[in-house]
């Protein structure tokens, strides 16, 4: 009578290895599911940063302003220096553009003796709406969100022309 009692050594390693897989194909599974199933709920919304005073501007004569704002990557938030070119149209209003060229994102400025916005790159010009005037630019200036609070501009999303 030669009837085992129990698993021999054999059985045993084979169970350990075999439980020893499950556990790490469990540890490499359960996070890229939980990635994959349940993605994350990005909240977005408008981040407002104060671009200065609303009253230091003069009407209808644009000026550079330069203000910082938080880029969030994953968990990383970085602080970073940003400019608009601000066009007071009002005592309560202003628009501000994206200081890039929307030909190929070179920088622009402001031409005040023939009062347009010239790119020198490429010699795109645009009035003082940021529509085209000249040059092969595609499209007018992208705009900035704004919101004034009392004589505090604030500086929201970037934003593509609506009229392209």
């Amino acid at each position: 009578m030669n009837e085992q009692q129990g698993p021999d050594r054999r059985g045993f390693h084979l169970a350990m290895i075999y439980g020893l897989w499950a556990v790490i194909t469990s540890a490499l599974t359960l996070p890229a599911a939980v990635y994959l199933l349940f993605p994350p709920k990005v909240k977005k919304t408008t981040q407002w940063v104060d671009a200065g005073d609303l009253a230091q501007i003069q009407p209808k004569a644009p000026e550079e302003v330069v203000f910082r704002k938080n880029r969030v990557d994953g968990w990383k938030v970085t602080s970073e220096k940003s400019t608009a070119w601000v066009v007071k149209l009002a005592d309560n209003q202003a628009v501000a553009f994206s200081p890039q060229c929307t030909h190929l994102g070179c920088a622009y400025h402001w031409d005040e003796s023939n009062k347009h916005f010239l790119c020198p790159c490429h010699t795109s010009t645009f009035d003082i709406d940021g529509r085209v005037l000249s040059g092969p630019a595609p499209r007018p200036l992208d705009r900035f969100q704004v919101r004034v609070e009392g004589t505090k501009l604030l500086i929201g999303d970037l934003q593509k022309p609506e009229n392209v």
